[in-house]
């Protein structure tokens, strides 16, 4: 069994080295063509807001980008910054694409968020965006 003196000068473990700032871009160097970047998660997690569940789930994320890019390191700390928010599964999943529609102003984005089963009900939403809506 592990004890508390085994942590003992662990600094790291627990402990966030890097504090979320927002998601961060860079340019794109290919703005006159479309193609579709994809960026999926296997990891993401937060929890219920009525009971504290963590809930688990897939995030794919893809998008047409118009002058910016999403940066990975600056969506995984995002992704990271919902550990232990409480919010239902269809909120989530439209304020990622709303952050990101915010960060990078896509042509077109999709997230969807395939949350694993809980009490035999699995949940999979999926919120998409069109520069020309």
């Amino acid at each position: 069994m592990t004890q508390e003196k085994d942590m003992n000068g662990l600094s790291l473990l627990g402990n966030s080295t890097v504090d979320f700032k927002g998601l961060e871009a860079f340019p794109n160097q290919n703005p006159e063509r479309d193609y579709i970047v994809t960026l999926t998660t296997h990891e993401f997690t937060c929890v219920c807001p009525k009971t504290a569940q963590p809930d688990f789930a897939k995030i794919t994320i893809s998008y047409v980008p118009d002058l910016k890019i999403v940066e990975s390191k600056s969506l995984k700390l995002y992704f990271l910054s919902y550990r232990n928010k409480g919010v239902f599964h269809e909120h989530v999943t439209n304020m990622i694409l709303d952050d990101l529609i915010s960060a990078i102003r896509p042509r077109w984005c999709r997230v969807q968020a395939d949350f694993g089963v809980r009490g035999g009900v699995a949940i999979t939403v999926d919120a998409e965006y069109s520069q020309d809506e």
